[in-house]
């Protein structure tokens, strides 16, 4: 990737929402991917995970309707990380959102004071 971020987020979601707004008034250039229409494949994810230095939990959504309904709170830790990453591949909506990706980190979720530190990597 160039040193443009790129923003992955789900349109309908608020938090989304913020943090589009957040890389706009920063001036902070990035490509765009609805997380629903263009789904991360399992090496996307693997990548991202790697470069996060982040519990793979964290890359779940949690709080999403498809997480709760496959009951995957006490399923995860039975899984295989090639598991839980084939997973995630088939249903963007359970991915934890939005992320930004850059070419040394990803930021999952949107957490203002950890997104500070964009203004200088992209």
């Amino acid at each position: 990737m160039s040193k443009e971020c790129l923003f992955i987020w789900y349109p309908k979601c608020t938090t989304c929402q913020k943090a589009k707004k957040w890389l706009d008034d920063n001036g902070i250039s990035y490509e765009m991917r609805n997380i629903k229409e263009q789904n991360p494949t399992a090496s996307e994810l693997r990548q991202w995970w790697e470069k996060s230095n982040l519990p793979l939990r964290k890359f779940f959504n949690t709080s999403g309707l498809l997480y709760k309904s496959l009951g995957l709170k006490d399923k995860l830790s039975g899984m295989s990380e090639e598991e839980q990453f084939s997973l995630q591949a088939t249903d963007g909506m359970l991915v934890k959102r939005p992320l930004v990706v850059t070419q040394d980190n990803v930021l999952v979720g949107f957490k203002e004071a950890e997104w500070e530190r964009l203004t200088v990597p992209c």
